[in-house]
């Protein structure tokens, strides 16, 4: 999808006869360099390592909306845990709980949206998670400014670069030079920063 709609263009410093495909690129280029199918409210499903500590994992995409559903698999009891309470390994070894995926209520968890992360609860045992498989929904719910001249920008940018990213050449010597990264400028990436994938980048 295009993050500027036509009636946008001469509102971020473009002329009202640019092309459409214009934008559908540059917008192709913010979802590569974000690297995520879309900067918009989407469903995503993501393997994250839980931290055995704070028992806290951090997701990729943002900013999150919500936590639909959560598989979490049990971590082996840690050798200073079993020292403080023995009878934990034996109840975990029991229950065949170690490596055991289970099913995890997301009102449950301690949700940080604007962190984009969550915290399992407490466990009465002292039981503790390794790895979660999260199914959750992030993503813009309208197009922000920010990206909206960062998508002109880079139309801007495109249109002005001779032969698209051609800095020169010379046709005697077969020799051609190109500009490195002329659409995406340093301002364009600094506008961009917020919506990179976190464990992608």
């Amino acid at each position: 999808m295009g993050y500027l709609l036509p009636s946008d263009y001469l509102a971020y410093g473009l002329t009202a006869d640019t092309q459409d495909s214009w934008v559908t690129a540059a917008s192709s280029m913010i979802e590569a360099y974000c690297k995520r199918p879309t900067l918009m409210s989407a469903s995503y499903t993501e393997y994250v390592r839980v931290s055995r500590h704070t028992q806290r994992a951090r997701l990729s995409y943002g900013p999150l909306i919500s936590v639909n559903a959560v598989q979490a698999k049990y971590a082996r009891p840690s050798r200073y845990f079993t020292e403080q309470q023995p009878f934990a390994e034996e109840f975990a070894e029991v229950f065949g709980l170690p490596g055991l995926w289970t099913t995890v209520d997301p009102t449950a968890l301690e949700i940080s949206l604007p962190l984009g992360e969550f915290r399992f609860p407490w466990n009465v045992m002292g039981l503790r998670y390794s790895e979660a498989e999260v199914t959750y929904t992030a993503g813009l719910t309208t197009v922000p400014d920010a990206v909206k001249v960062a998508c002109a920008q880079i139309v801007k940018n495109a249109q002005a670069t001779p032969g698209l990213n051609v800095k020169s050449s010379k046709m005697d010597t077969l020799q051609t030079q190109y500009f490195s990264d002329a659409l995406l400028d340093t301002q364009v990436k600094a506008m961009l920063r917020p919506y990179v994938a976190e464990r992608m980048a």
